[in-house]
C-alpha cells in the first residue's frame, strides 16, 4: 500500500459577486458584476507524486532544462504529464503565426490530460520555463489507473475542475478587468501568493513580453504598469533579476 502526504495551500484567486440594482425604466433587476479577491483554503492535496512513482509500467521520469519543449501543439497526444518540480508553459499559436500563452503551472500539477478525452493531437505547446522535472504516464496506463481505481478517479476529476474554476476566473478577468488590474492577479497568480503571504517571488524566465501575451496588451504597456508598482512599492526587480510580489499589489485587484 502507497502511504499518501498531504499539505494544505491556500492561494489568491478573483471571485466574481452579484449585486442587484432596479432599472428605472421597468423596475427589473439588473445583474452589476463585482470584482473580488478572497484567500480560498483549499483541502489538503493529494501527493500524485508519491502514488505515481508506485507505477511500474508505463511511466517513466524526464528531466527538462530551461526553455525545453516538452511536446508541441500538433504532435500526437498519446500520454499525460505531471510535474513535480518546477514550472511549465502552454502556449498556442495560430495558423498566421500569432502565438499566445494560455497557463503556467506550477509542481504539483497535470497537463496533456486531453488525450484521456479523446483528443488526438496536442492542442498547445509545452515549455519548460525552468529546470523541471516530471512524470509522463502513457495514455492507456492513466486509463487503466483511474478505471480500477475509482477514489484516485475522484481525486483527478477534482483536480481537473479545481483548475477549470481558475480558467473561468482568467476569462472573467479577461472580460471585465482592465489591463493593469489583469496584469496585478497574474503576478499574484505566478508568484503563487498566498493568505499569509508578504512577499513571494516569480520564477525567473518569466519576461515582460510573456507579461503581455497572458494580459493581452502590448509590452509597453506592461512596462508602463510595472514601473507603476515598482514606484509604489508594490514589487520589486531590476533588469535580469528575480521579480518580487510584495502584498500591496492585492489593493490593485481590490479596488473598484
Amino acid at each position: 500500500m502507497v502511504l499518501l502526504k498531504t499539505r494544505s495551500v491556500a492561494k489568491l484567486i478573483p471571485r466574481w459577486e452579484e449585486q442587484y440594482r432596479m432599472n428605472p425604466r421597468n423596475n427589473s433587476p439588473v445583474v452589476k458584476l463585482k470584482p473580488t479577491v478572497a484567500a480560498v483554503k483549499k483541502p489538503p492535496l493529494f501527493d500524485w507524486g508519491t502514488l505515481l512513482t508506485g507505477i511500474s509500467r508505463g511511466r517513466s521520469d524526464l528531466e527538462y532544462g530551461v526553455q525545453r519543449n516538452i511536446f508541441m501543439q500538433g504532435q500526437a497526444a498519446d500520454s499525460v504529464f505531471f510535474l513535480l518540480r518546477g514550472k511549465v508553459q502552454l502556449s498556442v499559436t495560430s495558423s498566421e503565426g500569432k502565438e499566445a500563452i494560455v497557463a503556467t503551472l506550477g509542481s504539483g500539477e497535470f497537463f496533456g490530460e486531453g488525450c484521456l478525452a479523446g483528443q488526438p493531437l496536442r492542442m498547445a505547446t509545452a515549455t519548460s520555463v525552468e529546470d523541471c522535472t516530471l512524470s509522463r504516464v502513457e495514455k492507456a496506463t492513466m486509463v487503466r489507473m483511474l478505471h480500477e481505481q475509482p477514489g484516485v478517479a475522484e481525486i483527478f476529476v477534482t483536480h481537473l475542475l479545481d483548475r477549470n474554476i481558475r480558467y473561468e476566473a482568467d476569462l472573467v478577468d479577461q472580460l471585465f478587468n482592465s489591463s493593469e488590474k489583469r496584469l496585478a492577479r497574474i503576478l499574484l497568480l505566478l508568484s503563487h501568493f498566498t493568505e499569509q503571504s508578504q512577499t513571494e517571488t516569480v520564477a525567473a524566465g518569466i519576461n515582460q513580453e510573456n507579461l503581455a501575451q497572458m494580459v493581452g496588451t502590448t509590452r509597453s504597456r506592461i512596462s508602463h504598469f510595472m514601473n507603476g508598482f515598482r514606484k509604489r512599492g508594490f514589487i520589486e526587480y531590476e533588469s535580469g533579476s528575480v521579480l518580487t510580489v510584495q502584498r500591496g499589489l492585492l489593493s490593485v485587484v481590490q479596488q473598484d
